[in-house]
């Protein structure tokens, strides 16, 4: 067990590794990017990582507080499905109006893995080949797909 000085340092650390391991990657567009705070540049969707003890996840979220607005973002992306799919090389799940960490009503595109954590750090090799591809894959996907989603700005 760690305490909460200690499992904040780990945290610290980790992010700080995997945003080691990606900034030699510029974006789709050719420029350099903040990956650990990816920017879609539209106010409640964000591409999302998350680690834990016991798992971790990438995810398209949408966040905003009208579920109705989160199901016509959610909709936009179904249209995009087979691009986005092609993009990620692999399917992901689809999950409209779930509850984050937070309590939160979101909805999201999410690729989760299971039994790793952010605490061992003989799992961050597993855990940045499982988020590094993904989020450049995301990056790629978004540069294609990001002015169909212009009404929402």
């Amino acid at each position: 067990m760690f305490s909460k000085d200690q499992s904040a340092q780990l945290k610290q650390s980790f992010w700080t590794t995997f945003g080691q391991y990606i900034a030699p990657h510029q974006s789709a567009e050719g420029m350099r990017i903040n990956w650990v705070n990816y920017k879609t540049g539209i106010k409640y969707l964000n591409f999302k990582m998350h680690v834990d003890k016991k798992s971790a996840y990438i995810a398209i979220e949408m966040s905003h507080p009208d579920p109705g607005m989160q199901e016509l973002i959610f909709e936009e992306f179904a249209a995009f499905k087979n691009m986005l799919h092609t993009s990620l090389e692999e399917e992901w799940d689809w999950e409209l109006h779930t509850t984050d960490e937070n309590y939160k009503t979101v909805s999201r595109i999410v690729k989760t893995l299971s039994d790793v954590s952010i605490f061992k750090e003989s799992d961050w090799p597993q855990l940045i080949s499982f988020l590094k591809p993904r989020l450049i894959a995301l990056d790629e996907f978004w540069c294609d797909a990001k002015d169909g989603f212009d009404t929402f700005k």
